[in-house]
């Protein structure tokens, strides 16, 4: 495949390109926070949406990634935001309304459409999101990583999951082990990486599961259960992420 990685700020042209396939289960749609940063991530971050396309076949892309500039003073090898994708989006949202240009890129999204997963376009559409902090002047890239294989391990807390590993010694995750790989450090986890809210109607609309009884209810693709209070119409699910910090070391040449 001869691919190009390119950014929305300099192929502004395949930007509606971008919304051809989705990742996200319905209920994770229902995070109050990201629309701050999804709503309009094309036009006010253009420069850290990255796009991917065969040259051969443009008319169709291969992978996106969104990252975003964040405000952070605190070593990220020792703390990083508690709340995790939503505090990222929270805090550049913050930064944006006062016009600062941040000091780390955090990575928020990084999707291989379908029909190309397994191919390896996760490690460089890992690397070109590198590269492109990197290029911007930006000491480091962080990651609220969302496991993929968690969902497999829904009771397990995500400190001991972050944690698993291979008899190699990489993550037993698949999706960590891409960041470690790429030269990424395990810094730390966040229990309420996405914290959803919702009435009992609108979790039974989401999932299609009954909800009727107070306790946790595991639903397909979470990574922990939900929790349920019938006596209040309320549930809400806390998603736990992994942190990972990628140090950068100055502007990619080649």
């Amino acid at each position: 495949m001869d691919l190009l990685v390119t950014t929305a700020e300099e192929r502004p042209d395949l930007v509606p390109r971008m919304d051809d396939w989705g990742d996200w289960p319905e209920f994770m749609r229902r995070d109050p926070v990201s629309p701050l940063y999804y709503r309009d991530a094309v036009t006010a971050h253009p420069g850290f949406v990255l796009i991917a396309v065969d040259r051969d076949h443009p008319d169709r892309l291969a992978a996106k990634g969104y990252s975003v500039p964040f405000t952070w003073s605190d070593d990220p090898d020792e703390a990083l935001p508690r709340g995790g994708w939503d505090d990222v989006i929270l805090i550049a949202a913050h930064d944006r309304l006062a016009g600062r240009e941040g000091t780390l890129v955090s990575a928020l999204e990084i999707s291989i459409r379908p029909d190309l997963r397994g191919s390896g376009l996760s490690s460089v559409m890992l690397d070109a999101m590198r590269r492109n902090a990197t290029d911007r002047g930006f000491p480091g890239l962080v990651a609220p990583v969302r496991p993929n294989a968690k969902h497999r391990h829904p009771h397990l807390p995500i400190a001991q999951y972050a944690h698993l590993r291979r008899d190699d010694g990489l993550p037993a995750d698949p999706w960590l082990r891409v960041h470690v790989r790429a030269g990424g450090r395990i810094a730390g986890t966040s229990t309420h990486a996405m914290t959803i809210p919702g009435s009992l109607a609108e979790w039974r609309e989401w999932t299609g599961l009954p909800f009727d009884t107070t306790g946790p209810v595991e639903v397909p693709g979470a990574l922990a259960p939900v929790h349920c209070d019938t006596a209040h119409d309320h549930a809400v699910y806390c998603e736990p992420w992994v942190w990972v910090h990628h140090r950068l070391a100055g502007p990619v040449t080649s």
